[in-house]
């Protein structure tokens, strides 16, 4: 670049503007810096600035704010974060910030904005997400975000109150101000409207690049990159689409390294003054995490042509063959009919659609179903459950299911999860992990399955030498159901799917059954030591990829979950509600929450709430909310601040109350 300074000259200015400004002590530690990178400090509780050149500086709080000067006293901001920055600005002699540039809508980059657009400051927002600025609650009242969704884009970290917009930035723009000529590239990956702002300032080129990075071959979280992708003909949904918007962050990345910037400056995260290695880095641990993924996943089974370039490779585990199914099984859908010898008795498991009701008439109208004695149910997803009410209606008889899943099931206004059906459903028999029990011919015994999703079931059914596993949609042929983060499919020993393989290994079924495989199938011994060998391993590498204390943290978008999600309460009246926290850690954490109340209340946030939580346990901080008598009827959005640990988190969580 014509009048660049040189690498060593840059790198010495930099490093002096950093080591000027370390003084204070910062309470967020290195979270894996690198040869090559800026030891972080995003994420403290204060902030601090962070000069890089005569006008230009960065504010290292819970985000990294680009701070732009002229030297008279005004500043443009790149992000503002939780608007902390503006405590910060008198000391670099800012009085005034004309305008605010955001490379993208998610409510930790803008959620303090509001404090510097009541004093006249202008907002550029990236094209594709002005609406997400300008009218939020067209996300929040939409029901379609809310029950049976199967998408995440736009995600949930979407502002709760509109802001003014005063123009767009898009692919191309430039903009000059001051010393400083900025042009906009559009770059998405960890939302779809992204952008990047390639800010050339005192002779060198630095760029601004939102979530697209953390560090040297680090992502900030995983779950964001939720996205459905397209191989030829077929494409699948976001559900499905585990690390989908890998390839446009790639490809994303791959514009920043052709620029040759001198330095990256991430949202979350360290700043980069190697940014081809840490892309390349990046790019590399990505492709390696993601093939230890598909080598065992399910969807081989369900979608073999999405998976066409990894077959063959080493380290892959083949697909098991299907079975016969036993006579004693009947299949609709995506429910299994169990029936025994005595009258054709049949026990239902999973009912997804009320026309499965009438086929269940039907086979009993022709003799080939006697009595319907029980349900089993094995998760809570709408095509599982959507005919359960339906069926309760038309047969007496219980309904029955394990306590974890039982807690979803029957108060689904208190959860947010995917594909979750709004009715509530009642369950007669809440049952404990290895209680069992008989029914006709056939022992039964009920688990806790925490397979595609931790709030999940498995029904094991003996008789004879058949001992027959049903486990809902946690595995095929392929090997296990993780394509969905938002399910919470979690890593580690003796959690998630290790645990369901743990109890494959001690009861050693004969027969698998999911409820959308029409055949049956079993894994050998091999097989299931090579799943568990493959989760063990994905751990370790899932953790160099994100920065947390555990890869779950980044992968598990509900580790922080209000409960209830959602409650109806009465103007005067108090909501009352617990923030739980999923320690993932192998040590317990210090952890605070409020959650901020809507400004239309006239009020300020909620008191903290602090508590610690112990290693690999889930602890609720309590909140009482009192809403006002005066607030109209609506449906109010409540973010929720987090402190975990050395980890600052803005509105990093969110609760429903719908006012009546």
């Amino acid at each position: 670049m014509a009048g660049s300074p040189s690498r060593r000259k840059f790198l010495g200015q930099l490093m002096g503007g950093l080591s000027a400004g370390l003084g204070a002590r910062f309470l967020m530690p290195d979270h894996g810096a690198h040869a090559g990178t800026v030891p972080g400090v995003a994420g403290q509780t204060s902030g601090q600035i962070v000069p890089i050149s005569q006008h230009l500086s960065i504010f290292r709080g819970p985000i990294n704010v680009g701070i732009i000067v002229d030297g008279r006293g005004k500043a443009w901001l790149i992000d503002c974060g939780d608007g902390r920055v503006a405590d910060a600005l008198p000391s670099l002699g800012v009085n005034e910030v004309e305008c605010i540039l955001f490379t993208h809508h998610h409510r930790d980059q803008a959620c303090g904005a509001s404090r510097f657009t009541q004093k006249g400051t202008k907002l550029l927002v990236p094209a594709a997400e002005r609406v997400y600025f300008e009218n939020p609650q067209s996300y929040w009242q939409d029901p379609k975000h809310r029950w049976n969704f199967y998408n995440f884009h736009p995600h949930r970290l979407m502002l709760v109150e509109a802001l003014p917009v005063a123009d767009v930035c898009q692919e191309g723009k430039d903009l000059t101000w001051g010393p400083a000529r900025i042009r906009v590239l559009a770059t998405p990956g960890h939302t779809d409207g992204s952008v990047s702002f390639v800010v050339e300032v005192d002779g060198s080129r630095i760029i601004f690049c939102g979530d697209l990075i953390y560090d040297r071959g680090q992502l900030w979280e995983l779950y964001s990159l939720q996205k459905g992708f397209r191989r030829g003909k077929r494409e699948i949904s976001d559900y499905h689409g585990f690390m989908g918007a890998q390839w446009e962050v790639k490809a994303s990345l791959g514009r920043l390294r052709e620029l040759k910037p001198q330095l990256l400056i991430p949202s979350h995260g360290n700043l980069i003054d190697q940014p081809a290695e840490a892309i390349d880095a990046l790019v590399t641990q990505m492709d390696i995490c993601y093939d230890k993924y598909v080598a065992i996943s399910a969807l081989r089974h369900y979608f073999p042509e999405l998976f066409e370039e990894f077959q063959g490779r080493p380290g892959h585990m083949p697909l098991r063959p299907l079975l016969p199914v036993p006579e004693c099984l009947r299949h609709l859908g995506t429910t299994w009919i169990l029936v025994s010898r005595e009258n054709n008795a049949a026990l239902v498991m999973d009912c997804g659609h009320p026309g499965v009701v009438k086929s269940i008439q039907a086979m009993q109208e022709r003799g080939e179903l006697g009595p319907i004695e029980g349900l089993w149910i094995t998760h809570y997803h709408n095509d599982h459950v959507a005919g359960v009410g339906e069926f309760q209606k038309t047969f007496d008889c219980p309904c029955i299911t394990d306590e974890h899943l039982a807690a979803v099931l029957t108060q689904p206004l208190a959860w947010r999860l995917p594909c979750i059906w709004q009715e509530p459903i009642r369950v007669d028999r809440p049952t404990k992990h290895g209680e069992f029990w008989t029914w006709h011919e056939y022992k039964l015994t009920a688990y806790h399955y925490p397979g595609q999703t931790v709030y999940h079931s498995a029904l094991l059914v003996e008789h004879g030498d058949l001992k027959m596993l049903f486990v809902g949609d946690s595995h095929t042929p392929g090997g296990i159901d993780d394509y969905c983060a938002q399910n919470r499919n979690w890593l580690g020993q003796n959690v998630g799917f290790d645990r369901c393989l743990a109890l494959l290994e001690e009861i050693e079924p004969t027969h698998l059954f999911n409820c959308h495989v029409d055949g049956a199938f079993s894994f050998r011994k091999e097989d299931i030591r090579f799943m568990r060998r493959n989760l063990a391993e994905r751990e370790k590498l899932f953790a160099k990829l994100m920065p947390w204390d555990h890869p779950n943290f980044g992968m598990d978008e509900s580790w922080v979950r209000a409960f209830p999600y959602e409650q109806k309460i009465k103007p005067g009246q108090q909501a009352v509600l617990e923030v739980v926290i999923t320690n993932h850690a192998a040590e317990p954490r210090d952890a605070a929450v409020r959650a901020i109340l809507p400004s239309a209340w006239g009020t300020g946030p909620t008191d903290w709430s602090r508590s610690s939580v112990p290693a690999k346990t889930e602890k609720g901080l309590p909140l009482r909310i009192a809403v006002p008598a005066s607030v109209r009827p609506g449906r109010y959005v409540l973010p929720i601040d987090v402190h975990f640990g050395s980890w600052d988190l803005p509105q990093f969580a969110e609760m429903v109350i719908q006012v009546e």
